[in-house]
């Protein structure tokens, strides 16, 4: 699996690289249903995926990153060198999505892409990551904790106020 930064051209995402990532968040209609992030779950353009990319990147220190394997996108993170309320006083950087084509679920993706974002934070200094899960998202909840993520706290979302549990790996 090889990661790369998407980078805006001249202040907008490239065509076929939108319409890439449109396709995988397409395949992820549950999770989707349960963040509530589009308001058609069945049927996202590549014009929500843009806004909600820009969303992405607006923030000081965000990065969206694209997984490829064998050629193909299998997955998308979005991360965060520092929590955006600077008064949070939250030294660690933060996963906001990782989203892996749902039609290579169960092929260890996540996992190797979550490997290669903690590789990046840990080569950059960074003594621990930090991800928020939505509580309605058992599946998720699990897949972090078995990756070695741990309970922090409970909190509402900056965005929308759902219900998440924030936790936290350290990075030796």
């Amino acid at each position: 699996m090889i990661i790369e930064s998407l980078v805006p051209v001249d202040g907008a995402l490239p065509g076929p690289v939108l319409a890439e990532v449109a396709a995988l968040y397409a395949t992820n209609r549950a999770f989707f249903e349960l963040s509530g992030d589009f308001p058609e779950p069945g049927r996202i353009t590549v014009e929500q995926v843009a806004a909600a990319l820009a969303d992405e990147l607006a923030h000081p220190g965000a990065e969206v990153l694209l997984a490829r394997s064998a050629g193909r996108l299998v997955g998308i993170a979005a991360v965060l060198a520092h929590h955006p309320d600077p008064s949070a006083g939250d030294p660690d950087p933060w996963i906001g999505l990782l989203l892996v084509d749902a039609t290579a679920h169960r092929q260890g993706h996540g996992r190797r892409l979550a490997g290669l974002v903690e590789d990046r934070f840990r080569a950059a200094g960074r003594s621990g990551v930090r991800l928020a899960v939505l509580d309605n998202n058992p599946r998720a909840l699990a897949f972090w904790q078995a990756q070695g993520y741990a309970f922090l706290r409970h909190a509402a979302d900056r965005d929308l106020g759902r219900a998440c549990t924030v936790l936290r790996k350290p990075l030796r």
